[in-house]
């Protein structure tokens, strides 16, 4: 799913949240300082404010799979068979890596403003569901 500014969500799962805290406006104290948890019910429902996303990096064995699939998409006809046959097995070894790379290839979060006040920032968009 998709999430766009001023969209309506609910939360799809109950969360907690917990670690280190710094109040608004102030610069970050030392590290354990002050620490809180909260907790969050599964339906609250909120606004979208913002949408980012990211593009994850890719690995050294996606950069090579790109690579030697390339060069055999490239000239693999113009390749001797066992060349051809031994690139093939190195780009099928490296194909589960280029799918998982795939399914997860953009990473989008969002900020969202609940409407009980609170304020989730860089949430991942699999945490909302549309109202």
């Amino acid at each position: 799913m998709t999430l766009n500014v001023g969209q309506r969500v609910r939360l799809a799962a109950e969360l907690r949240l917990a670690g280190p805290v710094t109040p608004a406006g102030e610069p970050p104290r030392e590290t354990g300082a002050f620490a809180a948890s909260l907790a969050l019910a599964a339906g609250i429902e909120g606004t979208v404010e913002h949408v980012d996303e990211h593009h994850r990096q890719q690995s050294h064995e996606v950069r090579e799979y790109l690579r030697l699939k390339s060069l055999l998409d490239d000239f693999g006809h113009q390749m001797p068979t066992a060349s051809r046959k031994q690139l093939g097995e190195q780009v099928g070894a490296l194909e589960e890596q280029w799918v998982a790379y795939q399914r997860r290839m953009l990473r989008v979060t969002v900020r969202v403003r609940l409407d009980n006040g609170f304020i989730l920032d860089d949430a991942p968009e699999e945490a909302f569901a549309s109202a």
